[in-house]
């Protein structure tokens, strides 16, 4: 079935009645518009083999119609979202991520450097049966205040604990002079949960262990906020917090952290250690690393390591992306090799609107 729908809708990208797909723009473009062409014309070409494979992971966790083994803080991952080259670099960069992966782990990082990035995202993890889907826009081109807004929606292991929830995040950053940003910003979580727990495995709702039926459980405003420092060139230290209302939950864990990180002509290290104190009776720490290299001016490789106090769990990451001047496109994977044996899947897709002359 998957097949037989991908070989049309690939020879529709390419020819509709004898007309290329984007014969179909408008004919007089702008300046701006007619250098997007030649990069959407890329994308075009490899965005059926992405909808393939995107699809067959698709299947391959729908089809699985029992609920998951494995706790739900592995699927939740802590309410954290990951773009393509976090999870790579082993969820590490707080002191080194940039545009939208900036948003998501350290807003004042959306100050260091002039871009102006959209990022549609996408995530699978078969074994949790989690499944998010998102996008990010971050400007830090058309102003010396740099913006960004981010949306995620997802769902973890549906014949299980059955828990979907939305999470948006808004930010704001500003540089200090020249080695100094700061960042804050917000997030709107909305959750429900209406399936079986550990506590409850035999009954498909309980209303004291599997949330409220048809309902969230958690409807609030949090707010993150980050500081990066740059004591010499190529050198990166960052400090951040995570839901700082402090709402004593576990879905929503008060976190803080600290990265260092290096990043200098095509090669960036980074390291993280973060602790959090909700998900478990006492607090738990995480520490990661990962390192990235850029290969002929465009290909990245990428690679990094998490150890999970919380969960012992160590886990391997890497990741491949193809990087041009006007657009991106990511693929990564993290996987459990001691502890708690669970796979993510990431894949993005970027455009840089900078490189195509918007915002100048």
């Amino acid at each position: 079935m998957l097949f037989r729908f991908y070989l049309p809708m690939r020879r529709g990208l390419r020819s509709f009645r004898g007309r290329s797909a984007l014969s179909f723009l408008p004919q007089k473009l702008s300046r701006n518009s007619a250098r997007l062409r030649a990069p959407l014309s890329r994308a075009l070409r490899v965005a059926p083999t992405f909808a393939l494979v995107l699809l067959l992971l698709l299947d391959c966790t729908t089809a699985l119609a029992e609920p998951s083994n494995l706790p739900p803080e592995v699927g939740f991952g802590y309410g954290e979202v990951l773009t393509p080259r976090l999870a790579a670099l082993g969820g590490s960069g707080r002191a080194t991520s940039i545009g939208t992966s900036a948003l998501f782990i350290n807003p004042a990082n959306m100050a260091v450097g002039q871009r102006f990035h959209i990022e549609a995202m996408a995530q699978i993890q078969p074994e949790t049966r989690r499944q998010s889907f998102g996008g990010a826009v971050v400007d830090s081109k058309t102003s010396r205040i740099s913006g960004g807004l981010g949306v995620t929606w997802n769902t973890q292991d549906p014949d299980g604990v059955n828990r979907r929830w939305s999470d948006v995040r808004f930010a704001l950053a500003v540089p200090l002079g020249d080695l100094v940003f700061l960042g804050m910003g917000g997030r709107l979580l909305s959750l429900s949960q209406d399936g079986a727990t550990p506590f409850n495995i035999d009954s498909r709702f309980d209303p004291v262990s599997g949330g409220l039926y048809e309902a969230n459980i958690i409807n609030t405003v949090t707010l993150d906020a980050g500081l990066t420092l740059q004591p010499a060139p190529g050198l990166f230290i960052g400090f951040t917090g995570h839901n700082l209302t402090n709402m004593n939950n576990g879905l929503v864990p008060l976190t803080g952290g600290i990265g260092l990180g290096y990043a200098e002509s095509g090669f960036t290290l980074s390291a993280d250690a973060v602790v959090e104190s909700r998900s478990f009776s006492q607090a738990t720490g995480r520490f990661m690393g990962g390192g990235e290299v850029l290969v002929a001016d465009h290909y990245a490789i990428r690679g990094g390591y998490k150890y999970d106090t919380g969960l012992v769990t160590h886990s391997l990451t890497g990741g491949l992306g193809y990087i041009d001047q006007r657009f991106a496109i990511e693929a990564s994977a993290q996987h459990g090799v001691a502890g708690q044996r669970s796979t993510s899947i990431l894949f993005g897709f970027r455009i840089h609107l900078e490189g195509i002359g918007v915002g100048q």
